[in-house]
Order: structure tokens, then sequence, then C-alpha cells
């Protein structure tokens, strides 16, 4: 029988997920305020981006090397210092007098998030009965879902109404709150293991753990090599302005929230692996549509509600999926590493972004993000055939 979610749970879970919305917001929100940070320090569009792509590969490397180093600790520790820091960061950057500030503000950030990030996640599972997990993984990061609802879309219009400087003020003002609801409302019982780089070298030594990252790899740096150009891609291919990019980021968090909510019930009549299928498979499908279709703005609105659904079917499912497959012992590590493999490909896809758009433009991104989510498909039937042992023949016996 189903342990129901208690309201002290929900609580709880409602906390976290507003943690993981304000890391979103405040990681993501250079996607959608790449003109604003690019007036206000004077930069090109492939240096803002690859702000971007500073703090995924450094969350990349700092997720697992927090829970090798501090993994033992309390998790509402660690998700209080990550947010410490995140806010810090956030901070600087508002205060940064130039471009290799910057770079180290968002180094910062990306250490902060590596404590909360994958954190959260484990967090989350472990305040619940374990038939109640997958719904309470999708609980918290439907905070991502609303950071691309209302926080990335927010952040693009305060960056256009008070520039980019006002914005991460903001960031790093709301972490601190995001914190102290922390503090209130999550109970600090859960207690991580000690994880030693050996075990970590393990885990990703296994096939069915490492070709399971590398779905989620693949599957960020196809959609961010999209989305990490979506202001300039309006802007040059479809002639839209300020309030045609606050439009699209509207839309793909509308359409990314329904997704979201669906997987949440989907989970307990569905496992994560069909999930993973039908998003990929529609994710493709999608961006296939976006290149062909005229390049009218009202035709890619249209057609992000169909993309921002997929890819919001992603997220819980992967990581409900790195649940399911890791032992209690490894899960910690398996999640950070889902983490850090997940914002290595958002860091990879936005960079490698950086460099084809002013080449190939538009056409050049699409082809790209689709190759990725291709390879994340290949990734996934790797990994399920690694999982699965094969069944030895065994001799008939007759039944006597």
């Amino acid at each position: 029988m189903n342990a129901a979610i208690t309201s002290f749970q929900r609580r709880a879970l409602r906390a976290l997920s507003i943690a993981y919305f304000v890391q979103a917001t405040g990681a993501l929100s250079v996607a959608g305020s790449l003109p604003a940070i690019s007036a206000a320090w004077q930069l090109t569009d492939a240096q803002s981006a690859r702000l971007l792509s500073i703090f995924g590969l450094t969350f990349a490397l700092a997720a697992p090397l927090v829970q090798v180093m501090f993994g033992h600790l309390r998790r509402r520790q660690l998700v209080l210092t990550g947010i410490g820091l995140f806010g810090l960061g956030a901070f600087a950057f508002a205060l940064s007098p130039a471009y290799g500030a910057l770079v180290a503000s968002r180094i910062l950030m990306g250490v902060g998030a590596g404590f909360i990030g994958p954190v959260l996640v484990a967090l989350g599972s472990e305040l619940v009965h374990e038939q109640q997990r997958g719904r309470a993984i999708g609980m918290v990061l439907l905070g991502v879902s609303m950071a691309s609802l209302a926080g990335i879309p927010l952040a693009a219009w305060v960056a256009g109404m008070w520039g980019a400087k006002a914005l991460f003020a903001l960031v790093g003002l709301v972490s601190l709150l995001s914190g102290l609801n922390v503090l209130l409302t999550v109970p600090d019982e859960s207690v991580g293991s000690r994880i030693r780089l050996t075990e970590m070298a393990g885990v990703l030594s296994e096939g069915k753990y490492l070709t399971a990252f590398m779905v989620v790899f693949f599957i960020t740096s196809g959609v961010y090599s999209f989305y990490s150009f979506i202001a300039p891609l309006i802007r040059d291919t479809y002639a839209g302005g300020t309030h045609a990019v606050s439009a699209a980021l509207a839309v793909l968090g509308v359409a990314g929230v329904l997704g979201n909510l669906w997987v949440t019930r989907a989970a307990t009549r569905f496992t994560s692996e069909k999930l993973l299928l039908t998003g990929m498979i529609l994710l493709i499908t999608d961006t296939v549509l976006i290149a062909l279709l005229p390049k009218a703005l009202g035709v890619l609105l249209a057609a992000l509600v169909f993309w921002a659904f997929a890819t919001d079917l992603l997220w819980p499912s992967q990581q409900r999926r790195i649940v399911e497959l890791s032992s209690a012992r490894h899960r910690g590590i398996a999640l950070a590493l889902t983490s850090a493999f997940m914002f290595g490909g958002i860091g990879f896809g936005s960079a490698v972004a950086s460099w084809v758009y002013p080449v190939a433009g538009f056409y050049g991104l699409a082809g790209m993000s689709v190759a990725f989510i291709v390879l994340a498909l290949v990734s996934l039937q790797l990994s399920e055939k690694l999982r699965k042992p094969v069944a030895t023949a065994e001799p008939c016996q007759s039944e006597a």
C-alpha cells in the first residue's frame, strides 16, 4: 500500500523545489539575458554565452567532488552551504568590473550549485516512503520547470528593464531567502555517506552507470545547444525583439510545467525508460519541424510548446531512472554524477553553439541539437542492455 505524502513532507519538498527554482533561474538566466549582459559589459553574444558554459563545466566538476569531500555531512547543511556560495557569486557577478571578474563569479556560482542540485534530489527522495520517491523527485524538480515558466522570463524582463547587474543582485538576495526557507521547513535528519574517489571511479567504470550518465549528457547538450542561443535566434531568424524573446521564454515555461506535472503523474504508470524514449523522439521530431516550417514567430511559438513539453518529460524521468538504477550506498554519488553530466552537457552544448552559430547559423544549431539527441537515444539503448543481465540457458528439468 502506498504511503501518502504528508502536509509536513509537502512543505519540505516545496522548500527544496523553491531552492531549485532559484538555482536554475540564476544559472540559466544568462541564456534569456544575453543581449543585456553583452550590453552591460560590452561583450559579444558568444562571450556572454560562454558564461553559461563556464557555470556548467564548473558544476560538472564540483558536484562529484562535493560528494567525495563533504558527502558524509548532513544533506541540509550541504544545501545551505551551497545556497550561501551561490548567492555570494550572484552578488559578485553584479559588481564585476570586467569579463575576468564575470568568469570568476560564475565559477563561484557553479561551485555553490554543486552543493545544491544533486543533494536536493537525494534529500527530497529520503523524505518520503520508497513508493512515493518518483512523485517526490518530480515535486522537487518542479522548481526547475517553474524557473522556465516564471524565473527565466522574469529574469529576461528585469535585465531588459533595469540591466543585468540589477538582475544578479536580485538573484543573490532571493538565494539567501530560499536558504532561510530550507532552514525553517526541512528536517535536518538526512545524512549522506562518505564517498571515496576510488568508489566514484568504480561507479563510472560500470557500464550501466556510465551509459546512463551519457544519456543525460547528450540530452542537455542537444537542448542547450539550441536554448542557449534562443534570444539571438529570435532576433536574427524571426526578426523579433525583447518582447518576442520574453514571449518565447514564457511559452517554454508554461509548456515545461505542464510536461513536469504530467510526468509526475505518469511516473506511477510508465517506466522511466518509456518516458525518456517518448520525450527524445518528440524532441527530435519537433526540432526538425522547427527547421523546416516557415520562419514566422507564431509558428515558432507553437512548435516550442511541444519542444518544452518534451524536455520536461526528460529531466524527472532521468533522475528517477538513476534512483532506480543505483543502490542505497551509491545513490548520492550517482545523483551527483548525474547532475555533473547534466551540467557538463549544458556547458558543452552551449560552448559548441557559441562556435557553430557564427558560422552555420540557425540550421547549424538545429542539426547539432538533433545529432546530440540521437546520441542520447543510442546511449539509452546501450544502458538498457547493460542493465539487464544476459539470461543463461539452463537445462530443462521435468516436473515430478
